[in-house]
């Protein structure tokens, strides 16, 4: 904001006139972008020779017009002007179908690795504010006081200490989840398999949200299942009627599903809806492996209770990790089996033995210090603000029949631009620097062609921001 006073005209009506047509233009130059905090009123009037009502009244008036919007306590912030919202389908009765994904995903998943790629679709909160420093040094407390036994296996099951703090957690949430129920796991995904075997077998029919994480899709293909896909709302998740419906019309062996943030939609799922979700499935004695990595990553609000909390049975398994919210190289996720726990830790043994006994230590002393949740207290505004200048973003370079998720949290972005073909889209950014994820991986069915997912979990920079003006621009050549 340049210092030179500017003199507003001489009526009142025009001096605040001059303060809206000032910001507008600070916007759409980009000097101002989505997230900005707006100075404060007394500064604003100061600098421009106006009193603190008229720099409100151009304030509300910016509000009114939607360019502005009020945070309480916090001032006046640029608003994000996003693309059209995702339509809410009308929910379709599915057939389960074997799933075939594996082959785009090597192409996807190389193309995450690839030097000098933007990886625009790969899913890593972390990566916005990385925990480095304080992971440093709670490893070196560690190591100080473990010394040789930090290199030693750790037990199957996981490390009493680190099994200890999730119970702690849990516990907060009004949750009682005795340590010794809790499994350490090597992430998220070992924990959905290793839960996937116990409670289904070859053949069976596995209902999964659609659209879903494709590494569940991938899991159900490599175990010769199928999947039935259930129709999910854009904001609220897993439509409760069409589950209904699909157990009505199909045995349905196990259901795996998100708790709290659906990745890609960012949705989530009310506690209303999981209370039901758990009740349907209980009176039908079909188990429920519920994905809660991205249950402490939702912005506004409490943390969402797992759908554990509503379970009258042993029939419900919780898996989570702490790759979405400290360190995805850990590897260090778990799971609370329920009813499964014998037989799930024989699989452990047999699949990889134990985890990282270094990383769990790590990852006790990082709880027990309270550096986690302050940690998390930092990451979330900023995924929060990120998500609003990638939409922002996006509305100004890609078609205009664009529609996009309204996440409310995780890190990304669900984003249809109809009439594309997002698979060569992929392959065509990918020649320009750019990695996506294309749609057609988050479906069994072949479904999505038109749809991408976007990763905001990077620190935003003008680099982020040519990325997805390339990815605009090749969008628009395929219409």
């Amino acid at each position: 904001m340049e210092h030179t006073q500017i003199r507003p005209p001489e009526r009142a009506v025009f001096r605040y006139q001059s303060v809206v047509e000032l910001i507008r233009k600070q916007i759409d130059a980009g000097t101002l972008r989505p997230g900005d905090r707006l100075p404060s009123l007394r500064s604003l009037g100061s600098k421009m020779g106006l009193s603190v009502p008229t720099v409100r009244q151009a304030y509300l008036e910016l509000e009114r017009l939607e360019w502005i919007e009020a945070r309480p306590k916090s001032g006046y912030f640029v608003r994000p002007r996003t693309a059209n919202a995702l339509v809410r389908k009308t929910s379709r009765r599915n057939e389960p179908v074997r799933v075939c994904c594996r082959d785009l995903l090597d192409d996807v998943h190389d193309a995450i690795h690839r030097p000098g790629i933007l990886p625009l679709g790969v899913s890593n909160p972390t990566m916005a504010l990385p925990a480095t420093k304080t992971l440093h040094r709670a490893m070196k407390r560690v190591m100080s006081a473990a010394e040789e036994r930090a290199f030693a296996y750790a037990p199957t099951s996981g490390d009493p200490s680190l099994k200890r703090q999730l119970a702690y957690r849990y516990l907060a949430q009004g949750l009682q989840v005795d340590p010794d129920e809790i499994i350490i796991t090597n992430g998220a995904q070992e924990a959905m398999a290793l839960a996937l075997q116990c409670v289904a077998s070859p053949g069976d029919v596995i209902a999964v949200e659609s659209p879903t994480y494709f590494g569940l899709l991938e899991l159900i293909e490599t175990l010769g299942m199928r999947a039935l896909e259930i129709e999910t709302c854009p904001l609220e998740g897993v439509e409760v009627t069409a589950l209904e419906a699909a157990l009505d019309g199909h045995r349905v062996a196990a259901c795996m599903f998100s708790s709290a943030i659906n990745n890609p939609l960012g949705s989530r799922l009310p506690a209303d809806n999981r209370r039901r979700i758990v009740e349907l499935l209980e009176a039908r004695n079909v188990p429920l492996i519920e994905d809660d990595v991205y249950g402490d990553l939702v912005f506004d609000g409490d943390r969402p209770l797992p759908a554990r909390a509503f379970a009258k049975k042993g029939s419900v398994i919780t898996c989570s990790s702490f790759s979405k919210t400290v360190a995805p190289g850990y590897r260090i996720g778990w799971v609370v089996p329920g009813e499964s726990g014998a037989e799930l830790v024989k699989l452990k043994r047999a699949v990889s033995c134990s985890s990282g006994l270094l990383q769990q230590l790590t990852l006790a002393e990082f709880l027990g210090s309270g550096d986690f949740d302050r940690y998390l207290r930092r990451l979330i505004p900023v995924l929060r603000d990120n998500a609003e200048r990638m939409s922002c973003a996006v509305a100004r370079a890609f078609p205009d029949h664009t529609r996009l998720s309204q996440p409310r949290g995780g890190s990304v972005l669900w984003v249809e631009v109809p009439g594309i073909d997002a698979v060569a889209l992929f392959r065509e950014a990918l020649a320009h620097g750019v990695s996506i994820m294309p749609g057609t991986v988050f479906a069994a069915r072949h479904r999505y062609r038109s749809f991408m997912r976007l990763s905001y979990g990077h620190p935003w920079s003008d680099k982020i921001e040519a990325g997805i003006e390339r990815l605009g621009a090749l969008a628009k050549a395929q219409l």
